[in-house]
């Protein structure tokens, strides 16, 4: 992070059959035992106007964005934590009160001023090792784990350095934050900035260069990645900002991410992957008429607020095939701004869209159970996956829908697919389906029928359908 409605649908009959062997998950992905519950999965990024009572309803942890030069004026100073510089008192303000509300919190420790845009970033670090060292040790003594608030579990070293920060600098900071985290708590995660398994860009760093090294490889525990489902310019889309659904094969949106995870396999083994950035934009008509500047020039699209929500539980769904351990979405409120990253919110001038009630019902409905196995992965046509409950393995739940959607500047005029579709090999009895939420309501449960002991037919489309079964 650099901080229309649905056209007619589509309904066809298909059959399928679900053959134990038949669609495996990829060979990335963790045994199914090691999986995280939901509830351990499911995050969202939050700052300074974050409301632990009202986020507290779609996951339990949290991502901060934490600036170095909001905790000191110039490097050097002398420390103050948990009072900041600009007179913030994060464990007052901020950390106290996240914890209080049930979060675990993630501290994204940005360089802020003394970061990445700076031409100078070298002679600004010159001579600081002892400090950054220091400052390393006391944000994890008061904050950590075991430290003296244990208000966070989790320290990432600056945020999206990319390749705009000289290497051999960054690496130098990194190693001392590093080993003064260490050092302050040995208890407390340390985490990359954002990394992928390809050449650096902008803002994300090759992963490869530095975080493979035998004197670093002892001082981080978790691979960082941002990933979100953009386009590059093409002369269907005048910038590369838009977006398309999760399926779509041409992004690199889940490519980066195993891609990452067969490098840690390779040349980092036993530490976590994250995915601490992704989501969608939505904002509403009326913002779209207010567009401005390069949002304006370039046509920035959003998606629909049906759409934005469908994406991200389908989102949060593919991630939980793969060796993730946690995924955090991008952002929790947003001011209905139509810009790339400005509508991102699941609420709007903290007011909730169809993606807070989507993604409140994901962490409720699936929040005992983890991933269990792939039971259909038909490009284009059906993706089912199986959940099974943590404390109750018989129980399980198949989460099915359409794997389709569209680009965000193609979206006039889409028309959603659906399909009236039978499943067979069901691994329990069912005892209801239940629609994806769009409202405080309760969700509508479709019409189903089971037509022998272990098939369904039901209709399914883009927006996830909950199939609950137990044994």
């Amino acid at each position: 992070m650099k901080l229309l409605l649905p056209g007619i649908c589509l309904l066809v009959t298909m059959t399928f059959t679900h053959c134990a062997n038949e669609a495996p998950p990829a060979s990335n992905a963790a045994p199914a035992s090691n999986r995280p519950l939901f509830r351990d999965f499911m995050a969202i990024n939050g700052h300074y106007h974050f409301k632990p009572e009202l986020y507290g309803q779609v996951c339990r942890l949290v991502r901060n964005y934490h600036n170095v030069d909001w905790d000191v004026k110039n490097l050097g100073d002398p420390l103050t934590i948990p009072q900041t510089a600009n007179n913030i008192n994060w464990k007052n303000e901020v950390y106290g009160p996240w914890k209080q509300g049930g979060f675990e919190t993630d501290i994204c420790i940005q360089f802020g001023k003394f970061g990445a845009d700076q031409s100078n970033l070298v002679e600004i670090w010159k001579g600081q090792e002892a400090w950054t060292y220091d400052y390393g040790k006391a944000m994890a003594a008061y904050y950590g784990p075991s430290g003296t608030e244990k208000l966070a579990t989790s320290f990432e070293i600056d945020n999206e350095p990319g390749k705009r920060v000289d290497s051999a600098a960054f690496r130098t900071i990194f190693k001392q934050m590093a080993s003064g985290i260490r050092k302050g708590d040995p208890r407390a995660l340390i985490v990359t900035p954002t990394v992928h398994a390809r050449a650096a860009d902008d803002y994300s760093q090759y992963v490869g260069s530095i975080y493979g090294d035998k004197d670093i490889l002892p001082l981080y525990d978790v691979i960082n990645i941002h990933t979100y489902a953009t386009m590059p310019t093409s002369a269907t889309s005048k910038n590369s900002w838009n977006r398309s659904y999760p399926e779509d094969s041409s992004l690199a949106y889940f490519k980066v991410v195993d891609e990452s995870i067969a490098w840690r396999d390779q040349h980092a083994p036993g530490k976590k992957i994250w995915v601490t950035e992704f989501g969608y934009d939505a904002c509403t008509p009326d913002a779209m008429v207010h567009r401005k500047d390069w949002a304006l020039k370039l046509d920035w699209q959003g998606n629909t607020d049906l759409q934005q929500a469908q994406y991200i539980v389908r989102s949060f769904l593919l991630f939980a095939t793969r060796d993730v351990e946690r995924a955090y979405l991008f952002f929790f409120n947003d001011d209905n701004e139509a810009g790339f990253h400005a509508a991102s919110g699941l609420t709007r001038k903290f007011e909730p869209k169809m993606s807070f009630w989507a993604t409140k019902q994901l962490y409720e409905m699936l929040g005992n159970y983890r991933f269990n196995r792939i039971v259909k992965n038909e490009s284009g046509k059906l993706f089912v996956y199986e959940f099974e409950q943590g404390d109750t393995p018989g129980n399980r739940i198949w989460v099915a829908w359409s794997p389709t959607g569209t680009k965000t500047q193609e979206k006039e005029g889409y028309q959603p697919k659906e399909a009236l579709v039978t499943l067979t090999g069901l691994p329990g009895k069912p005892s209801r389906v239940v629609a994806m939420a769009t409202t405080a309501s309760a969700a509508s449960e479709p019409k189903w029928e089971q037509t022998d002991s272990k098939s369904i037919t039901l209709t399914v489309g883009e927006s996830p359908t909950f199939i609950v079964m137990s044994k």
